[in-house]
């Protein structure tokens, strides 16, 4: 007989059994709750992201502004992962980053910036979150906001360093405005603002910049254009260089090795030593060591790189001369040394004294025409880079830049002729000649009747012997050089151009002076008369026929050539001599120790060429070493100085002793030479510069002004002259000439 439970006992069974249930659940709730929260262990939970707090910033912006955009990720996993965040606007993906975060709810704040470039609203998504932001059409693009003063602090970074960026902006109008300035690194948008200015008034504008890759960067804001450097992190940049320009390198002893200027190396940070020669003799000049660029008085010095280092030595003229502005071109790995520029433009030529023993100046002329070493010029992220230092103690006053791009045929080489110092304005022409050996003269002699034939015949760095006026025997009985050449018979030539290669050595200051002095104490005696030549200009004569010298016309008349780098250059002599001539001779008489190395004939036609000119995308005016230079006066401001090298309209760059301007030439619009065809590189310069009274400055003081100017007689010029006064070159002095040496 089966048990049987009653009716009270079954109920009771079922309340039990249910409170078990409840019991084991609530233990199985628990587990699975522990085991979340790490309390139970048991196999881990892989990395899991979810993401959070998408914030995007400006909601509102112009084209072109920049929108940030921010989301916060967190992998609640319990293990370390990685994963692609992905920004998607307008559902394209616009940028992404990797990251990796370690598990047990780590996070991290994942950044964007975007820029669009059109109007209208945007959709932002990153994972399943969403926002947006709406871009407004620029403001109109005439501001008269103008941006200068261009600065990359430091110059020079290692790679992800943070670069300031800053600039001036300044609001010359009488009414409010709003300026978008886009910040670009090598042409790729960065950052912008948009900022506004009340009438007249001006501020600083900063931006920062996280350094790019290895290499040069052109840096714009809007149109004002800067560089930075960037290299291999534990290293900088470190230059030594002598003031004064000059083809001979002086000797340098850095850390018991032995190198030559300009001396540029990327190097360890640490300490170094450099020793320099005293006295150094460059050739055409004796020199003394006075000082380094930050203040050293001792030829050994121990200097630390921590950051791009720049040292420049400066040497006192004991004799001879050194001067002018340098030229370096960007060659691929570092900055070559060319040449200095614009002897012509030097100023104070001496013209004449009159009977009251007055000096009177003449002459002058800015430009000059240098022919570039393709060996030494290499395009730097679309641009030629090219820079003109200031390394001997002098003021230059740039006027203009260019590069004159030549296409020529191949059989053909080009060269300029240099400019006359008495003629006015650009002068320069380009010719074509022979590439082959070109006939050379049957005869030269100097002016002692010596045979000076062999040291033309080929440019080896055998020059003809020289003397200079200013040792002349006595103010009334002048000795000058002396060059007659026989070019042979060129009956029948439609065209008769020299090949030249020469340079002038200006001899010591203090004879110079000793020469005018001359012609003063003459002029007190009463024997002076008006007109009387203290520093005869060169001459170039032809023989006619029956054997007279004829001089040719002041247009045509030979060039000073460089001093310190010898030069090669055109004369062109077609048209100059008599129809009935046969035997054709050419003579050149120089004051100045002008001296020769090579002297060709080219009888060639004149081919047909193309000349592109190239004006500076960006210049830039900086300091590359601080100088004890005693120049004074009102020079231009650092940064931007684009505007004032692009045409010749008496609007300088006004520097000083370790002043440096850097140009960029684009090259986007650059063909390649058509078939047949080469190309040549010419770099043109109109540039004044000033000497210190004491050396060569005879007649003003190492001032600023009075400014030159295009039109002027001579240097120093009279009352009866002036500086532009109209409304243009005041504002432009008012602009730009703001930095103030008392």
């Amino acid at each position: 007989m089966g048990s049987t439970l009653s009716r009270s006992a079954k109920v009771k069974l079922k309340t039990f059994l249910l409170v078990d249930l409840l019991i084991v659940a609530t233990a199985v709730g628990v587990y699975f709750y522990l085991q979340d929260q790490g309390v139970i262990t048991g196999a881990a939970k892989p990395a899991t992201f979810v993401y959070s707090d998408l914030v995007v910033d400006p909601l509102e912006a112009y084209v072109g502004q920049t929108i940030h955009i921010t989301v916060n990720v967190t992998n609640i996993g319990d293990i370390e992962g990685n994963v692609t965040v992905n920004l998607e606007i307008n559902d394209n993906i616009k940028d992404s980053q990797n990251i990796t975060l370690p598990g047990l709810k780590s996070s991290e704040i994942v950044e964007f910036s975007n820029i669009e470039l059109k109007d209208g609203i945007y959709n932002v998504k990153i994972a399943d979150l969403t926002g947006n932001f709406t871009i407004k059409p620029a403001p109109p693009e005439s501001s008269k906001i103008v941006l200068s003063n261009f600065k990359s602090d430091p110059y020079e970074a290692w790679p992800t360093e943070t670069i300031i960026i800053t600039a001036d902006a300044f609001n010359p109008s009488s009414e409010a405005d709003l300026l978008m300035i886009t910040l670009t690194d090598n042409d790729q948008p960065v950052d912008t603002q948009l900022i506004e200015l009340e009438a007249g008034e001006g501020r600083e504008v900063v931006f920062n910049l996280t350094a790019g890759d290895e290499g040069k960067h052109i840096v714009k804001l809007n149109t004002l254009s800067g560089t930075y450097t960037v290299v291999k992190e534990g290293y900088h940049t470190l230059i030594i260089g002598r003031s004064g320009g000059g083809s001979k390198t002086l000797p340098l002893n850095i850390n018991g090795q032995n190198y030559a200027t300009t001396y540029q190396a990327l190097v360890p940070v640490g300490t170094y030593t450099v020793t320099v020669p005293n006295p150094f003799d460059v050739g055409t000049g004796v020199l003394a060591f006075s000082y380094w660029s930050d203040g050293s008085t001792s030829a050994t010095k121990t200097f630390t790189v921590d950051k791009r280092t720049v040292l420049v030595v400066t040497y006192t003229l004991v004799s001879g001369y050194a001067s002018c502005p340098s030229l370096y071109t960007w060659n691929g790995t570092g900055y070559s040394y060319v040449t200095d520029v614009s002897n012509p433009g030097w100023l104070g030529y001496i013209g004449h004294i009159d009977s009251d023993g007055n000096i009177i100046f003449n002459g002058g002329n800015p430009y000059d025409y240098v022919k570039l070493d393709q060996n030494q010029l290499a395009a730097n992220n679309g641009y030629f880079d090219l820079m003109l230092t200031q390394q001997w103690d002098e003021l230059f006053y740039l006027d203009q830049t260019c590069m004159l791009v030549v296409d020529h045929p191949a059989d053909t080489d080009v060269y300029t002729s240099m400019t006359n110092y008495l003629n006015k304005g650009s002068t320069g022409q380009i010719y074509t000649t022979a590439t082959g050996p070109l006939r050379s003269p049957i005869s030269a002699v100097n002016e002692k009747g010596q045979n000076v034939l062999p040291a033309l015949l080929e440019q080896d760095g055998n020059y003809t012997p020289g003397i200079n006026g200013n040792d002349s025997p006595a103010w009334n009985n002048i000795t000058q050089n002396q060059l007659t050449i026989d070019l042979g018979d060129l009956t029948g030539a439609s065209e008769i151009k020299l090949v030249v290669t020469g340079m002038v050595d200006w001899g010591a200051a203090d004879t110079y002076y000793n020469w005018i002095d001359q012609f003063k104490e003459a002029a007190a005696m009463g024997f002076v008369s008006d007109g009387t030549a203290i520093t005869p200009s060169p001459r170039l004569e032809v023989m006619d026929a029956d054997g007279n010298w004829m001089l040719a016309p002041q247009t045509r008349q030979i060039p000073l050539p460089s001093d310190y780098n010898a030069r090669t250059f055109t004369v062109d002599l077609t048209g100059l001599f008599p129809a009935d001539v046969t035997n054709y001779k050419v003579r050149f008489t120089n004051f100045w120790n002008v001296t020769y190395d090579y002297i060709g004939i080219d009888t060639t036609p004149q081919q047909d060429i193309t000349i592109t000119t190239l004006k500076p995308t960006t210049a830039t005016l900086q300091q590359l070493w601080d100088t004890q230079s005693t120049a004074s006066g009102a020079f231009t401001r650092y940064g931007d100085v684009t505007t004032l090298v692009q045409d010749a309209d008496d609007m300088f760059v006004v520097g000083r002793q370790g002043d440096q301007v850097h140009m960029l030439y684009s090259t986007e619009n650059l063909s390649d030479p058509e078939p047949g065809m080469v190309r040549d590189y010419f770099f043109a310069v109109a540039c004044w510069f000033k000497d210190p009274p004491e050396e060569w400055g005879y007649g003003f003081s190492f001032t600023v002004d009075p400014l030159p100017f295009m039109n002027m007689t001579g240097f120093p010029y009279t009352t009866a002259e002036n500086y532009p006064t109209d409304a243009a070159h005041q504002a432009y002095i008012a602009q730009y000439n703001t930095r103030i040496f008392p």
